[in-house]
């Protein structure tokens, strides 16, 4: 497998448009600029679909699923098992996200990448089996270059399904005990800032198994420390599948001229692999939230990303990105269904 699909070129901004739906934004109704970042949102959007009037009705959200060997050093307050737990969760209809899809009228997709769980075969779920699980990055690299390039197909995949379904936008979500570890190493490799400042509680531990999960992270870059300034390999060391999932789905879409919702900190971290890989990807991520675990502030700002909400989410799914489909929406429709100032015969400036 020596394609490197994801250096393709990524899909123009449609620059003609842009400027057509930047010039709809100053003649609408109101004082110009008072919808503040609704109004940039539109014009970005239209940009991007080629269509002075965006629509983002259709969603797409896709579920990646894997297990981590890191695990094994005791960084997680839950027990591996909840992975396996929560694919069956998610197709079942009781997880926040699957609630959030039926509100949303958006297409759920479940991938399992690889689990722990042994012949877990669920209903509604793809399993791909890449392995059970990832391998434990203190001790060697967290995938061989098949399992990760297996992985980057699985995103890639998971778009050509959204394009055939018709989505217009797409949010990638994350299940995987351990990957806020995975998430944090590969943002301090990628980034150069100190451990500390890049690792939280995940899904809930107390300060002292915070500085474990430090010491364990800081085990991992000290082994993998030559490869550093190779972001695939340096993904494939210290990742996870359902990582590398995300960061192929987000290459696929910004070639495919698919917009993403990117979702919390893991997902934020991929889109920063993912713009390493390839930097035009970068026009294509829009950013849903900003989430309380410590390093995400760090990852959006190293992405210049301006997230569309603030409250507190951690936990992860795809969530806080489904959370800000509305205010999208909203977005879209104030753009495309407000009066002009000559189509409401009302005065554009002060007499």
């Amino acid at each position: 497998m020596t394609d490197s699909w994801w250096l393709h070129p990524c899909k123009a901004i449609d620059a003609a448009v842009h400027e057509q739906a930047l010039a709809r934004q100053q003649q609408l109704t109101k004082p110009a600029g008072s919808l503040g970042q609704l109004e940039a949102l539109a014009v970005q959007l239209a940009g991007l679909q080629g269509q002075v009037k965006p629509s983002v009705e259709q969603v797409w959200i896709a579920i990646f699923a894997g297990d981590h060997g890191v695990v094994a050093e005791g960084v997680s307050a839950f027990p591996q098992a909840v992975t396996g737990q929560m694919l069956h969760n998610f197709v079942t209809g009781g997880a926040a996200i699957s609630v959030l899809a039926r509100q949303l009228g958006a297409q759920l997709e479940v991938v399992d990448l690889g689990t722990v769980t042994p012949s877990l075969d669920l209903p509604g779920v793809r399993h791909l089996n890449l392995g059970a699980g990832t391998a434990n990055f203190v001790e060697g690299p967290a995938m061989t270059q098949t399992q990760g390039r297996q992985a980057l197909h699985a995103g890639r995949d998971s778009v050509r399904r959204a394009q055939q379904g018709g989505a217009q936008l797409l949010i990638g979500g994350e299940m995987g005990i351990g990957n806020t570890t995975a998430a944090s190493a590969l943002a301090c490799a990628l980034l150069d800032c100190p451990v500390s400042e890049m690792t939280g509680p995940g899904t809930g531990l107390n300060a002292q198994g915070v500085s474990h999960k430090v010491a364990v992270i800081k085990r991992a870059l000290a082994l993998h420390a030559a490869q550093r300034g190779d972001a695939l390999q340096t993904l494939f060391n210290l990742g996870g599948f359902e990582i590398a999932a995300l960061v192929g789905a987000y290459l696929a879409c910004a070639q495919e001229g698919i917009v993403v919702l990117v979702d919390g900190f893991i997902c934020s971290v991929a889109a920063l692999v993912a713009t390493r890989l390839n930097p035009a990807c970068r026009n294509w991520l829009v950013f849903g939230h900003r989430g309380a675990e410590p390093g995400h502030r760090h990852v959006l700002h190293s992405l210049d990303a301006q997230p569309l909400l603030d409250l507190g989410l951690r936990l992860g799914e795809g969530s806080g990105a489904a959370l800000a489909v509305p205010m999208l929406r909203l977005a879209c429709a104030l753009h495309g269904q407000m009066a002009t100032f000559a189509e409401a015969a009302v005065a554009d400036r002060p007499a």
